[in-house]
């Protein structure tokens, strides 16, 4: 990709993005056009659009919730290492507290424990130890988790769904709200999976471009999707008997709070469900919009908190290299890379068309660039990232979409070529640090360099550095030796 032009490179990502077949949402169209059971590959409205539930535009590429959740799902090719302790708040203090270590404990029906040994789980992750047997416990209980993508709480909500479904009652009996069709359909896929060996227990996606005709009564006994579709078919078209269901999940809650309406549209959704409906409310993150969310879905719930793994700047090298233009700057950036070896090294910009136009020149200069930004699908995102992650290229020029989230072992070296700046033009120290928090992971030291091209983003520096309480040097030549034996 060295000697390819910059046209034949982004060409050659984008039929690598295609290529990825368990990436694409493939079309398979049952008799009725709607309904998919828990072998199927997905339903028959999986090729609709994405459902307008949920549309958002942005010039920028400020990070988009909902396709950096969906993204990290994608990429996420075993679950994330987590050192913290789980935190467990129960709504009787004085009941036991179980844990389980193996999945046996639980005593699932055969054909659950055979499916989840079939998705790769040996045992129980840390949120699955405490969470699994609050949610299969009888009489069940309520349920609000935090935790962050790739710690199996999917497997274990789904795991509870499947647990409760009476597969002799052709009603549903399980509902799960997502933030958007593509979070819904990664879902489902889960479900698919495990429940292999299950096929008595079916399931439907209520999203937007699944049509139904009116007065029918579903017979699936899991309905997955986006707010808005799934109060239609509860209230409005009464496909569902909302009396009837069992459990009710809403998954990414601080996604779901960050588009409009569906805040309202999830609570109307749980005010029609049954006292005795357990309720199971899960969320990376809880500042006070989400608390007050779950507090409204869940009643008496039980907290499990797993904090997700502090991003440090302890063992990153940070300098600033001076300069008065962008030209400049890009110049320092081929000087950099002409004096020292660089493993693999990602460049933030902070416009979609400063990344095409820097990723354009680093590929004239012979660099393998890949080139990750917010138009495009979040599947191509994720097959430019696992390219890179296998070394396909060298250099990954990227927008905020990739700020946070995604890990390659390889990353020695983070470039800010734009810093990180909020809407105001204030710094924004919680982007550098999940920006240059991608190097200096996996107990490896890291390198980061700031470029400066103006009195105003020197005093944006400045301010960052306050912040952290952190020194960052002006990059000199005599440093060369050091950061070499860091990048390479």
């Amino acid at each position: 990709m060295a000697t390819d032009s910059w046209a034949q490179a982004v060409d050659e990502q984008e039929a690598a993005a295609e290529s990825i077949g368990n990436l694409q949402i493939k079309e398979k169209r049952e008799e009725n056009g709607t309904t998919s059971n828990a072998t199927d590959s997905s339903s028959a409205a999986a090729k609709s659009e994405a459902d307008g539930d949920n549309k958002t535009t942005d010039d920028d590429d400020k990070e988009d919730k909902a396709a950096q959740s969906l993204l990290n799902k994608l990429i996420r090719n075993n679950l994330v290492n987590n050192t913290n302790q789980v935190e467990v708040l129960q709504k009787d203090p004085n009941s036991p507290l179980y844990s389980v270590k193996s999945f046996e404990e639980l005593r699932l029906k055969p054909q659950l424990l055979q499916g989840v040994y079939g998705m790769g789980f040996n045992r129980p992750s840390k949120i699955q130890e405490t969470a699994l047997p609050m949610m299969l416990a009888e009489p069940p209980q309520n349920l609000i988790a935090q935790s962050q993508s790739g710690t199996g709480k999917t497997a274990a909500f789904v795991l509870a769904m499947l647990s409760h479904v009476d597969p002799n009652n052709k009603y549903p009996q399980c509902l799960c709200v997502s933030p958007t069709y593509e979070l819904a359909l990664q879902t489902g896929k889960v479900i698919e999976q495990m429940g292999k060996h299950y096929p008595e227990v079916r399931l439907v996606y209520a999203i937007r471009g699944n049509k139904l005709q009116r007065g029918m009564k579903l017979q699936e006994q899991i309905v997955i999707g986006t707010p808005g579709t799934m109060l239609d078919w509860c209230a409005k078209f009464k496909f569902i008997d909302p009396k009837k269901i069992k459990v009710f999940v809403l998954d990414e809650a601080d996604v779901m709070i960050a588009t409009q309406g569906h805040q309202d549209q999830s609570i109307r959704i749980q005010r029609m469900l049954p006292k005795n409906c357990q309720m199971l409310l899960f969320s990376a993150t809880f500042e006070e919009t989400v608390w007050n969310f779950a507090q409204r879905i869940v009643p008496d719930p039980n907290i499990i908190k797993l904090k997700r793994e502090e991003e440090t700047l302890d063992t990153i090298k940070q300098y600033y290299v001076l300069c008065n233009s962008r030209e400049e700057k890009f110049q320092a950036l081929c000087n950099i890379y002409g004096a020292i070896t660089i493993a693999q090294a990602m460049i933030f910009c902070h416009t979609r068309k400063t990344a095409g136009w820097l990723a354009g020149e680093l590929s004239r200069e012979g660099h393998q660039v890949a080139l990750l930004s917010g138009e495009m699908q979040v599947e191509q995102r994720a097959a430019v990232i696992d390219r890179f992650r296998d070394g396909k290229e060298k250099v990954l020029v990227t927008t905020n979409v990739c700020a946070r989230g995604i890990d390659v072992e390889q990353v020695s070296v983070v470039i800010n070529f734009d810093l990180p700046v909020d809407k105001d033009g204030n710094p924004d120290n919680e982007t550098y640090l999940h920006r240059i928090g991608r190097t200096g992971r996996f107990g490896k030291r890291g390198l980061a360099i700031n470029m400066v091209d103006s009195r105003m983003s020197m005093n944006i520096l400045n301010k960052i550095q306050e912040h952290f309480s952190k020194k960052i040097e002006k990059l000199d030549t005599d440093d060369l030796d050091e950061i070499e034996k860091i990048a390479s």
